[in-house]
């Protein structure tokens, strides 16, 4: 005989040790999707969300910091009036945090 019957049955061994060196890369995908990708999806159209419920008399937050009620709301920027007669114009983008009405006079 030419080839050993050992050697000829150990070839078949080595297909299952190609599928197993490719699944922990799998498996880093799978968490990484479940623990940084999902979670970061559902922030945003959280986001959107609010952004698009944004009405008259909202008190909000801007992503600078800025605290303010909106006076005018339109399709890609808002109003904010921000003290007695000064009012800014923010995109709707800049709206971080949705205060609870009355949030602004107890500050």
């Amino acid at each position: 005989m030419l080839i050993s019957p050992a050697f000829a049955q150990s070839a078949g061994a080595g297909d299952l040790g190609q599928w197993t060196g490719l699944l922990p890369i799998v498996l880093m995908f799978v968490l990484l999707y479940f623990m940084l990708i999902r979670p970061q999806m559902k922030r945003a159209k959280e986001h959107k969300a609010m952004t698009e419920a944004l009405q008259k008399g909202d008190e909000v937050i801007t992503s600078g910091g800025v605290l303010g009620r909106i006076t005018k709301a339109g399709d890609a920027y808002v109003t904010l009036e921000v003290a007695a007669g000064v009012e800014v114009s923010v995109q709707k983008g800049a709206i971080q945090t949705l205060l609870p009405k009355g949030t602004l006079k107890s500050i």
